[in-house]
């Protein structure tokens, strides 16, 4: 204590000599000035001609380019996460809403209701540091999406992604070139080709979202089954041949004519050639080398990204156009997946999170839906919408059903394949600078590409209710457990509580006589969730229960889903699958770590200044959000465990609250054949005389069984036990009335049965 106040005295006196001695000199200095200085600002005189002055200073300093830029980059992101939120509640793509909020902060909603508004954030100056930044973004992306193409994909199918992915191609390819045949003459700039706007058409409408794509296949749970391989091989192949095809369109609409391009697309034929036979090689090379973080340093970061800008710049310069060479860029990297995983890490968050936003509102800015001011206009943004999905919808669905795809699948695929997403928007945003598509038809496009993306989920869902079969990775599971007649869907959230949960589950379920079978169930939350990251998050997650799974000698099914609502996600497969068991556990609302107790407290002690209310994290929140959801909403009985420091239920306490808590006899009676511990029955019920009966019978059949009629909870009793067993109703009865008492409970098993609510 004495030394820490000699430091405080040392401190404040070091301070106030060199201030006296700082003042001094500067006074002195002040003194040697010869001329008064003029100023174009007044100096204020009292406080109310200060804050004036402050005031003015503060609009120039956001009118600044810098500021207004800051301004802008705040408002932008601001807005894109509003409306990703929403879409993404409504299990739609973000990158619609993400879309749909550059379309509002443009001329068409902000730039027509608020002029002013619009004016200030976004005045015509500016708009070119957008551009630049947004375009950087770009080239960043489509890196991180070369990478994410696997070419092990590709192979694995790789006549039919071939098939597939070309008939999807050329399809909608024909039929965008015949469109275009049609609205050339009136619509399109007669300083624009025919043969370069019939190509941008074209391609435009053959264009499929590999990104999103795969975030759907991931969410869906299909990324391991034959038709999840199947639609991201066509896709990635389809991928690859379309920014082929974009090469060759741009350089032909730089060049005028096919003619003229010869030597643009001959450049670009050695660039590819050397890109795959000598840059791949050595960059295979590099990735032995350099395969975890602890190798992966600033000098190879940097060598990789001097990699990025200069196929960039090679491709702008051949006028390919820089993305081109970054998505090239992406695609030579090794192939080793952590060198992949670790280098998209390093790329993909800053490109979504900061510079994508930035690209959908450059966009927005352009797109003006108010230029579609006839019937006319919007029957023909109706023609181009129709043969979009006709053509990729239409060719994808016929490609795979002629490989000998079953309709189903052959249907899946093409509602996959149709989505647009972001690539659309990279290439529209491609033709407009180009001025070889016109606003009106930028706009078209544009609404084009929101309207397939959309549709893909809902078309999904529509697809799979009209076939109305099982998933086949369900199928795979059941053929692989054909006896299996008690199955138990065993969810968990952290991987270490997923080994907790499955002794829960062998000390309940292993003594009955039938055969069992765990599904252990992990949910990665957020389907924009990396597919190169998909495998290190499943070893991760499942590495402590495996290992517990071995050290009890039973089999578990792992199961890795991505989904951005886990709730209804676990519900349906409980429902879909026939689950005869749920178990979940109850996150940190009631855990006993010390992180957990500090995060609780803490929001607690938010939540009790600023809504002046204690019930947030009392018992009865733990059953208020998704938990009570699963309770709602399975067919099948639900476990909602709670973890005190759980090793073995050797001594239980069983809550009665009334004769429909009879159903947890047979739970304990089965828990005990397991542990081989003691119970002892806590019955509050007025009912015990219609109880009687029932619980004498099952006192005679476990001897280690006590019963006190209508005793109480309290804190002492609960703190003598080691596992508690009580149904959902009586759950919040006691939550309620003895919040106290639950303060000492012991790990608890929440349980609830259909009828018995």
């Amino acid at each position: 204590m004495l030394k820490k106040k000699r430091n405080t005295c040392f401190y404040l006196t070091i301070v106030a000599v060199f201030g006296a001695l700082m003042y001094f000199i500067i006074k002195d200095g002040g003194s040697r000035q010869e001329h008064e200085i003029v100023t174009s600002v007044q100096t204020p005189s009292n406080l109310g001609e200060g804050f004036g002055f402050f005031g003015h200073q503060l609009m120039e300093q956001i009118r600044s380019p810098f500021g207004i830029l800051l301004l802008q980059i705040m408002v932008i992101l601001t807005c894109c996460r509003i409306f990703s939120t929403l879409f993404k509640s409504l299990r739609q793509p973000t990158v619609i809403g993400e879309i749909l909020a550059g379309i509002v902060l443009g001329p068409s909603i902000l730039g027509h209701w608020f002029p002013g508004v619009s004016t200030f954030l976004f005045p015509l100056e500016s708009l070119r540091n957008i551009e630049l930044l947004s375009q950087f973004g770009l080239i960043l992306f489509m890196f991180a999406i070369g990478m994410e193409l696997d070419f092990s994909q590709v192979l694995k199918s790789l006549k039919k992604a071939t098939f597939i992915s070309h008939i999807s191609i050329i399809f909608p390819f024909f039929l965008g070139v015949l469109m275009a045949y049609f609205v050339y003459d009136q619509y399109a700039d007669k300083t624009t080709p025919f043969v370069s706007f019939s190509l941008f058409i074209g391609i435009s409408m053959s264009i499929t979202a590999f990104p999103v794509l795969a975030r759907i296949i991931q969410e869906k749970g299909l990324t391991k089954t034959h038709l999840g391989t199947i639609t991201l091989a066509s896709a990635a192949n389809g991928d690859l041949t379309a920014w082929c095809l974009l090469a060759v369109v741009i350089s032909i609409a730089q060049a005028g004519s096919i003619l003229s391009a010869v030597f643009n697309i001959s450049f670009s034929v050695l660039y590819l050639f050397f890109m795959f036979f000598i840059a791949r090689p050595f960059m295979r090379m590099v990735g032995q080398l350099y395969h975890n973080e602890e190798v992966i340093d600033k000098k190879l970061v940097a060598f990789i990204f001097l990699i990025l800008i200069s196929s960039s710049l090679l491709t702008e310069i051949l006028g390919l156009h820089a993305l081109f060479g970054a998505f090239l860029a992406g695609v030579i990297m090794p192939a080793d997946i952590k060198f992949r995983q670790i280098m998209s890490e390093k790329v993909e968050a800053i490109s979504l999170s900061l510079f994508l936003p930035l690209f959908f509102v450059s966009t927005g800015l352009k797109t003006e839906i108010g230029l579609l001011n006839t019937p006319d206009l919007w029957l023909l943004c109706g023609g181009f919408i129709l043969i979009a999905i006709v053509g990729k919808f239409g060719g994808a669905t016929l490609s795979a059903r002629l490989v000998g795809e079953t309709w189903k699948d052959s249907l899946y695929i093409g509602a996959l394949m149709n989505t647009r997403g972001l690539m659309e928007l990279v290439v529209l945003s491609i033709g407009y600078k180009m001025n070889i598509l016109p606003p009106p038809i930028f706009v078209m496009l544009v609404l084009m590409t929101l309207v397939t993306t959309f549709m893909t989920t809902p078309l999904i869902m529509f697809i799979r209710s009209v076939f109305n079969v099982r998933e086949k990775i369900s199928e795979r599971r059941t053929a692989r457990y054909p006896e299996a007649s008690f199955k138990i869907l065993l969810s968990f959230g952290r991987a270490n509580s997923g080994q907790v949960m499955l002794d829960v589950a062998h000390q309940m379920f292993s003594k009955i006589n039938k055969k069992m079978e765990i599904t252990a169930l992990h949910f990665t939350v957020g389907s924009e969730t990396n597919p190169l990251q998909r495998d290190s998050f499943e070893m991760v997650s499942f590495k402590p229960i495996l290992k517990e799974a071995e050290k009890l000698q039973i089999n578990i099914v792992p199961r890795y889903e991505i989904s951005d609502n886990v709730s209804e996600a676990i519900a349906e497969i409980v429902n879909t699958e026939g689950f005869d068991f749920l178990l979940v556990g109850s996150g940190i609302t009631w855990s006993n770590l010390p992180n957990d107790i500090a995060a609780n407290q803490y929001r607690g002690a938010a939540l009790r200044r600023f809504l002046q209310t204690e019930k947030w994290f009392l018992p009865t929140e733990l059953l208020k959000d998704k938990t009570r959801m699963f309770i709602e909403q399975s067919h099948c009985p639900v476990g909602v465990f709670v973890n005190r420091d759980f090793v073995k239920a050797s001594k239980i306490i069983l809550v009665l609250d009334s004769e429909a808590d009879l159903f947890l006899l047979p739970y304990a009676q089965t828990l005990l054949q397991s542990t081989l511990g003691s119970i002892h029955i806590v019955c509050r019920s007025p009912e015990y005389a219609q109880m009687e009966k029932p619980l004498g019978q099952f006192l005679k059949m476990v001897y280690s069984a006590t019963l006190l009629p209508e005793e109480d909870i309290s804190g002492v009793l609960l703190a003598n036990y080691d596992f508690m067993l009580i149904s959902y109703v009586a759950w919040n009865d006691v939550s309620e009335n003895r919040k106290e008492a639950l303060q000492l409970m012991p790990s608890t098993l929440i349980l609830s049965v259909k009828g018995h609510e």
